[in-house]
């Protein structure tokens, strides 16, 4: 379990991190989502120990991570910018690492060259494409068998086929071996089809921090046709996030579990009435609009 409590971060007077505080259960894959400059790269670069908290903790299991090699050794990551040696080759970088990692899986390794057939492996990693490093970077993570794996916009570049096959892996390796992924991504359609958990940043804190079902559980889309034209004074406890109108279609975004804000707009015998689930990215951007995020009259 990777634990944050009340974590700072300060750059030159910026708070990059404002005391958050997050939990990333063991055994699954946790999506971290934010606007630009929320603060989920910095996280990550603590969580795998590279920056030093101004004060909060961080922990693994219990233990800190920070110049911590017994942590360390368990983890493995993808950042935004891969990094390689000038003239290493992928299998340059797989002895690097086999110093480093004692569980690293050569039998894997092996296994692994049918699942990226384009990566020449003894090509030098910098001379490859951005989308052949990064099949380079999944096929050495995943050769360690780390406990916890953390990426940061992973499968961009990737084609889409490489990038369900990368997910598949990922997948296989949270149920058959208990790795925790942790990831930071932009693409929210990709991550809802494979979080059980989602951390929603906004200026260096967490604002929302669920499952995957409690979140979308939490919110609905309801598209209503009323008697009349226009809407009616709706009561003052429903709240209603976002409210837009095409022709007699009402669609209105409401904090509540479906069944309930269906039982409350009943009363007022709409003609046609008809609940949504949301999506990861509706979700996102209507938890944010609370955030002055500029998205308040954005119709999804």
């Amino acid at each position: 379990m990777i634990e944050a409590n009340n974590l700072v971060k300060t750059f030159d007077r910026f708070r990059a991190l404002d005391s958050l505080t997050m939990t990333v259960p063991t055994g699954s894959i946790y999506g971290l989502v934010g606007p630009n400059g929320a603060g989920k790269s910095t996280l990550l670069r603590h969580v795998t120990g590279v920056f030093r908290q101004d004060s909060g903790t961080l922990t693994v299991d219990g233990s800190p991570v920070y110049e911590n090699p017994a942590v360390k050794v368990r983890m493995n990551s993808i950042p935004d910018e891969l990094y390689s040696f000038l003239s290493a080759s992928t299998r340059d970088m797989m002895r690097f690492y086999q110093g480093f990692y004692p569980r690293f899986d050569a039998a894997r390794y092996q296994a692994l060259k049918d699942v990226f057939p384009t990566v020449d492996e003894r090509q030098p990693i910098r001379r490859l494409s951005k989308g052949m490093q990064k099949q380079s970077a999944f096929w050495l993570a995943m050769s360690c068998r780390p406990d916890i794996l953390v990426l940061d916009e992973p499968v961009d570049g990737l084609d889409p086929v490489m990038r369900r096959q990368v997910w598949s892996l990922l997948m296989g390796d949270v149920a058959e071996h208990g790795t925790t992924v942790l990831v930071s991504s932009h693409n929210l359609r990709e991550l809802e089809d494979v979080c059980d958990h989602v951390g929603i940043l906004s200026r260096g804190k967490v604002l929302i921090e669920r499952s995957l079902s409690d979140l979308q559980e939490n919110l609905v889309k309801m598209q209503v046709v009323f008697q009349e034209r226009e809407m009616p004074q709706l009561p003052a406890d429903l709240e209603v996030l976002n409210v837009a109108q095409v022709g007699r279609i009402h669609t209105l975004i409401v904090r509540g579990n479906a069944t309930e804000v269906t039982n409350r707009l009943a009363v007022y015998a709409p003609i046609l009435m008809e609940a949504l689930p949301l999506t990861l990215e509706e979700i996102f951007i209507y938890e944010l609009g609370g955030e002055d995020y500029a998205v308040r009259d954005i119709v999804l």
